[in-house]
């Protein structure tokens, strides 16, 4: 049975550092304003993805993708089942999919903007949020076409405990590499060496850090960069000639009124080395080769995952946010945002 009313969260107002507890409110709208017109569905949201990419997606500001504005529903991906299904839609009722309807219980979607979730042996539908999603695509690219990976190179990963980060871990280690990871406390550390089998995890909060890598690591070939800042200087530090850094993220100063700039660039030029930064849109056409390379993965067991999943419906979602920036989760981060309705079609 359809519910009366459903909730959203929308932009309130845009930090100028911190995510703050009015940065967003949630809305009850009228479920009957949704209709699924000529080729569009209904999607009840089952499980929404949290990324780094938020903390972009509310400043206003020239970037990939236009701001969100004040008022509209937060940008976000997610998982859900089609619940209503339009004229000349390619869905029907039950049917599982993906898409970035953003932070709503329900949403009327195009079916242009959905892909209908495929699982086989291996895979699980939450998998479509990180290893088959953006995290994976994400670090698919970067260490393939940006780093240009090859067999014996030493690859260091920061934020390796995050869901980009422990697939580009995964991945380094299948290419041959040898895998260094930058992840903060002794248990996410622990968890990279024992699970995901990196040579070394290195702990940046540790007081030894900068000596640690020095010992355990030396010089690099390839660095994977998810947090910027002083991290990311340290590390132009440490090239070996016609290094390549991968310019993915910079979780570390998102919140900052000020980023911090780079000194040590001018090794760039001594090491020949380049620091090139991407965004995996720009891959799409090539997204089912990475596909299949992860599927692969998954069905070998090659690539592990780890999810982290936050109960409580979609009102948790804006409180759950601010773990990104503070290292609260280890792995993807998601929210659990109801139960599967009982039309859901069989996988």
């Amino acid at each position: 049975m359809a519910p009366s009313t459903y909730k959203r969260i929308v932009l309130n107002s845009r930090p100028v550092a911190d995510i703050e507890p009015d940065t967003f409110r949630t809305e009850v709208a009228p479920f009957s304003q949704l209709k699924a017109g000529e080729g569009q569905v209904v999607v009840q949201c089952t499980y929404l993805s949290l990324d780094p990419a938020m903390r972009g997606y509310i400043r206003d500001v020239r970037s990939y993708l236009p701001p969100v504005k004040i008022g509209e529903v937060m940008r976000a991906a997610g998982l859900g089942v089609v619940v209503q299904a339009g004229p000349g839609s390619k869905f029907k009722v039950g049917d599982y999919v993906s898409g970035a309807w953003g932070m709503q219980e329900y949403a009327v979607a195009k079916d242009k903007h959905l892909e209908k979730l495929e699982v086989p042996a291996g895979v699980e539908p939450l998998d479509y949020l990180s290893v088959l999603g953006s995290s994976g695509l994400t670090a698919y690219f970067g260490l393939k076409d940006i780093g240009q990976l090859k067999a014996g190179e030493k690859l260091v990963v920061s934020g390796a405990a995050g869901s980009v980060g422990t697939i580009a871990c995964q991945l380094g280690k299948a290419a041959g590499a040898k895998v260094y990871a930058i992840a903060g406390g002794p248990e996410k550390c622990r968890w990279l060496e024992r699970e995901i089998g990196v040579e070394k995890a290195l702990d940046y909060k540790s007081p030894t850090f900068f000596a640690d890598v020095k010992k355990h690591v030396g010089y690099l070939d390839v660095y994977f960069d998810n947090v910027g800042g002083d991290i990311l200087d340290f590390m132009l530090t440490r090239l070996n000639k016609d290094a390549r850094i991968v310019l993915c993220g910079a979780i570390s100063q998102y919140n900052a009124v000020k980023p911090t700039g780079l000194k040590a660039y001018m090794n760039l030029i001594s090491q020949r080395a380049t620091l090139r930064g991407f965004i995996v849109m720009d891959y799409e056409h090539r997204y089912p080769e990475a596909l299949e390379a992860l599927r692969k993965g998954l069905a070998s067991g090659s690539i592990k995952r780890k999810f982290h999943i936050v109960e409580g419906g979609i009102e948790q979602a804006p409180k759950a946010l601010p773990m990104l920036f503070s290292g609260g989760n280890t792995g993807k981060l998601v929210v659990k945002v109801s139960n599967e309705p009982s039309v859901r079609a069989k996988l």
